[in-house]
């Protein structure tokens, strides 16, 4: 005997009890469900954010603040981020398809290159955005920004 075939002894271990299968399993009639109302019967479920009948959260609270339809949402890449990258990979290439197989960012995001971080190498970099600070700290290692 070792720990690998252990069991609980025989007939200790009891099974649930089958809700709806007759009275003979204490659970018949209305099968745990009581009495009338919606979640008796077959087929109820609960629209998300339903509080009975009560004027539901979201509709009591007043609407506030403005979405800009037009707004253009850009994925920022910090300029420490490239540095680790492409010393990582050993290039001196940074375009959109590198940071995509990278995993920074999907195929439908807009890139911008932010100023954060410093930047040692002289870098190729492809996006659809720079920060003043980032293109400055690109040119200053003679590297080039290239604008999608």
């Amino acid at each position: 005997m070792d720990l690998s075939n252990l069991k609980p002894a025989r007939g200790s271990v009891k099974r649930e009890k089958r809700i709806g299968r007759g009275e003979g399993s204490g659970h018949g009639g209305t099968s745990t469900r009581g009495h009338k109302g919606a979640k008796s019967r077959s087929g109820y479920s609960k629209k998300v954010g339903f509080e009975g009948g009560q004027m539901p959260l979201q509709r009591r609270v007043p609407k506030s603040g403005f979405k800009n339809i037009n707004r253009v949402e850009y994925k920022g890449i910090n300029l420490s981020t490239l540095e680790a990258l492409a010393s990582k990979l050993k290039t001196d290439r940074i375009d959109f398809q590198t940071l995509l197989t990278a995993g920074f960012i999907n195929k439908n995001s807009l890139v911008k290159i932010l100023g954060n971080g410093t930047l040692t190498q002289k870098l190729e970099v492809h996006a659809h955005a720079f920060s003043k600070s980032a293109q400055a700290a690109i040119e200053a290692n003679k590297g080039t920004a290239v604008k999608l």
